[in-house]
């Protein structure tokens, strides 16, 4: 059995991130610029042996993932499919508003006197899951324990349906707090504060039932895209 690997991509830029606006359960397409970046992605891995791909039900994951197997030279032939339990973080009554002012009050709630306060400590995703639910007004964000056990039996079933299937290489888009939420669980030695850039590439592999680490943030898969491009017009 070959080892399974995961490569997890950040939807590409869309209008909430573009104007920074909380964006988890809430949805915004992806912008010109977004589109482009995740075509020069889907180029830039044009050539990867995928098995399958997924994506989170949310529309900026899907169409995220259409461009780059639209892009993929068996694009067509990869099963495709949707898993809601990959979606991003859900903020509640805070989603749509202002990101700086959502993080400017979290730190306040865990007695953190700045949002750099709270990440230059040891800061805990439970600490910041908690501290959502406690703001959220409407009563829609998830208990840290739901959102772990969603967050986790989402990737590892995913894993383990490529395991069954003999093992190789599976397409996940997903989102940036909710990948920076998977790699601490795998190592908690990960800082909360993971910085994953819109159309960047996380790995992750699978082997007898457990996570590795292979790389983080990866955006090397889009500059190479950027050559496939401008070589194609030489």
């Amino acid at each position: 059995m070959t080892k399974t690997t995961l490569y997890i991509v950040r939807h590409g830029k869309t209008m909430f991130n573009t104007i920074e606006r909380v964006q988890g359960w809430c949805d915004t397409p992806l912008t010109k610029q977004g589109q482009e970046g995740i075509h020069y992605l889907g180029k830039g891995l044009k050539d990867v042996d995928f098995s399958l791909a997924y994506s989170s039900d949310s529309g900026r994951a899907i169409e995220t993932a259409r461009i780059i197997l639209s892009e993929h030279a068996k694009g067509k032939e990869i099963p495709y499919f949707i898993d809601q339990r990959i979606r991003e973080w859900c903020f509640g009554s805070l989603e749509g508003g202002y990101d700086m002012e959502m993080w400017g009050i979290i730190p306040r709630v865990l007695n953190f006197k700045t949002y750099d306060d709270m990440f230059t400590t040891d800061v805990t995703f439970e600490q910041i899951a908690h501290a959502i639910y406690d703001l959220d007004t409407a009563g829609w964000a998830e208990p840290y324990e739901t959102l772990k056990a969603r967050v986790w039996s989402g990737f590892e079933d995913i894993a383990h349906q490529c395991e069954k299937q003999g093992g190789g290489n599976v397409l996940v888009v997903s989102h940036g707090l909710t990948i920076g939420f998977l790699l601490n669980l795998i190592d908690a030695k990960q800082p909360v504060r993971a910085g994953l850039l819109n159309g960047s590439v996380t790995k992750v592999t699978y082997e007898d039932g457990t996570f590795s680490i292979a790389g983080i943030n990866d955006v090397h898969y889009i500059e190479q895209g950027k050559t496939h491009t401008k070589e194609s017009f030489l």
